[in-house]
């Protein structure tokens, strides 16, 4: 009898030990994007100015209540950012009944002239100009230093970036992101998510 009631004891000694024991819980999330910390929520216009193409003020909080996936690039969309616009269009394309609750997101750091094969094939995709040094403090966490700085563009033009349906920028995928990887962490947030 001790002997069963010290076995059932065991595995709740030993979540109390783990539990106080931080330095022992697991570092690795399984998910393939890096999560923000902390999470930035969505700034307003007069912080992060957007515009449509055709010029008009775009409030990126009008996408809040969905799930956003984001890239930065400049207009010209060399075939880097091609990519990229590729990842968000077909992880949207995969998710089945849930393709209403992801919105795709192009945010274009200059004011050159987009290509036509790129409206084409990027529709649905919402594409918004923003400079740099506005897009920073919010894509990258830069403060207004370090948005004024050459190089901005060039790291806004690497990642992906999702933003929650509560307008918080949460997650981050590297450069050269895997389509496969980035399709299953989005399908699994917004599969296991009852928001958005």
């Amino acid at each position: 009898m001790i002997a069963v009631f010290l076995v059932s004891l065991a595995p709740i000694v030993a979540a109390f030990v783990v539990y106080f024991n931080p330095q022992w819980w697991p570092t690795d999330s399984g998910a393939y994007g890096q999560l923000v910390d902390p999470q930035r929520p969505i700034p307003g216009p007069a912080e992060m100015p957007l515009a449509t193409l055709d010029g008009k003020p775009y409030d990126l909080n009008a996408l809040r209540g969905r799930w956003v996936l984001a890239a930065a690039d400049e207009a010209e969309c060399p075939e880097s950012c091609a990519r990229k616009l590729f990842i968000i269009r077909n992880t949207h394309a995969s998710l089945g009944k849930n393709v209403d609750r992801l919105m795709r997101v192009w945010f274009i750091t200059d004011n050159a002239p987009v290509p036509q094969k790129v409206l084409d094939a990027y529709k649905g995709t919402v594409m918004v100009r923003g400079k740099p040094a506005d897009l920073a403090p919010f894509l990258l966490g830069a403060g207004p230093a370090a948005a004024s700085t050459v190089t901005v563009a060039d790291e806004l033009d690497g990642p992906i970036w999702m933003i929650d349906p509560l307008g918080h920028l949460m997650q981050q995928f590297p450069d050269e992101a895997d389509p496969v990887e980035v399709r299953n962490d989005v399908r699994k947030l917004i599969s296991n998510s009852r928001i958005g």
